[in-house]
């Protein structure tokens, strides 16, 4: 069950609905999870701005093969066609961005309107946005425009699964994940 709430805002009713237990109890559940290192449990950034922000976590695997196991993805091309290939993506990028970096304080951020950034990391008193895209060639999103106003970020990378890195516009590059990997510093950090 939680395998499907992976990369997802997480809404502790419906499982405790499923599981005949109280929420309560689910959320004691996912402590336990999170405190074996087998879920991460995202907090979100919430600050006052005039739009309404989302308040509940996001939940992800931190092990992506453990997650493709659960959700019964076998082999690559079964996991290029799932419909959470995007969102397993996402939490692998995740999981590869804190190690790499090691953050003072990591979130997600999210409006109840459709404005989202994967990660916010605050890092030294600076404040670098990332978002997470299984796509060739990232592009600006109103979203990534959002966020970079709403949130005074010093910089917003665009971690993508290419092996290029470019500028998108003035405080928004695209920079590949394997980059990352290998040591290369995030813009702004």
């Amino acid at each position: 069950m939680l395998a499907h709430y992976h990369g997802q805002v997480w809404n502790g009713a419906e499982p405790a609905r499923a599981l005949g237990v109280s929420e309560t109890t689910v959320r004691r559940y996912l402590e336990l999870l999170a405190g074996t290192f087998l879920l991460r449990i995202l907090q979100p950034w919430h600050a006052n701005i005039s739009k309404r922000q989302v308040k509940a976590p996001k939940l992800f695997f931190r092990d992506s093969g453990l997650l493709h196991h659960l959700l019964g993805i076998h082999t690559p091309l079964e996991l290029e066609h799932h419909p959470k290939s995007g969102a397993s993506w996402e939490g692998y990028a995740v999981e590869e961005i804190l190690a790499a970096f090691e953050p003072d304080e990591a979130y997600f951020w999210a409006t109840h309107a459709g404005a989202e950034l994967d990660l916010l990391l605050v890092k030294d008193g600076r404040r670098i946005g990332i978002e997470c895209k299984r796509v060739d060639a990232p592009k600006l999103t109103p979203s990534i425009k959002a966020a970079l106003t709403d949130l005074d970020l010093d910089h917003l990378a665009i971690v993508y699964p290419g092996t290029r890195k470019y500028a998108l516009a003035d405080q928004v590059s695209a920079v590949p994940l394997v980059s990352l990997a290998a040591g290369d510093g995030l813009p702004g950090l």
